[in-house]
C-alpha cells in the first residue's frame, strides 16, 4: 500500500457559538490541511498518484474556504465550524473527486502550529 500526502492552506474566520472562552468571539486562523491518499498499485510510470493531481484537487477545494466566514458556509448553517467538522467536510468534498484507483483515507487540519485534528471515516 502506498500513502500519498499533499498539503495546502487557507485563511478564514469563525466563532464557536456557546463556547465559554475566547473562541466564542470572532477570530481567524491560517489553517494548514494535509490529505492522505491510498493506492495499492503503481501506474506504468511507477507512480501511485501524480502529486500534481492530488494538489490540484486539494487546491480547488480549499479555494472555497479561503478568506471566508466559516459560520456562513452551507456546511455550518446549524453547526459550529470546529476544526473537527472542517476536516470532515473537506474529506467528504474531496473523496468523490479522486480517480477510481485512489482512496482518500484521512484529512488532517492544523488550526495552529501546535494543534491539529485528523478525520478518518
Amino acid at each position: 500500500m502506498y500513502l500519498i500526502k499533499v498539503n495546502g492552506e487557507f485563511s478564514a474566520a469563525h466563532r464557536i457559538c456557546g463556547y465559554q472562552g475566547d473562541c466564542a468571539n470572532l477570530h481567524g486562523h491560517n489553517w494548514k490541511v494535509q490529505i492522505s491518499i491510498a493506492a495499492s498499485e503503481l501506474d506504468d510510470l511507477g507512480m501511485a498518484c501524480d502529486f500534481r493531481v492530488a494538489k490540484n484537487i486539494l487546491r480547488e477545494e480549499l479555494s472555497r474556504w479561503d478568506h471566508s466566514y466559516l459560520n456562513d458556509m452551507a456546511e455550518f448553517v446549524k453547526l459550529n465550524p470546529t476544526s473537527e467538522r472542517i476536516a470532515k467536510a473537506i474529506f467528504e468534498n474531496i473523496a468523490g473527486k479522486l480517480p477510481e484507483n485512489l482512496k482518500l483515507v484521512a484529512v488532517e487540519i492544523y488550526e495552529s502550529d501546535t494543534s491539529s485534528v485528523e478525520y478518518r471515516p
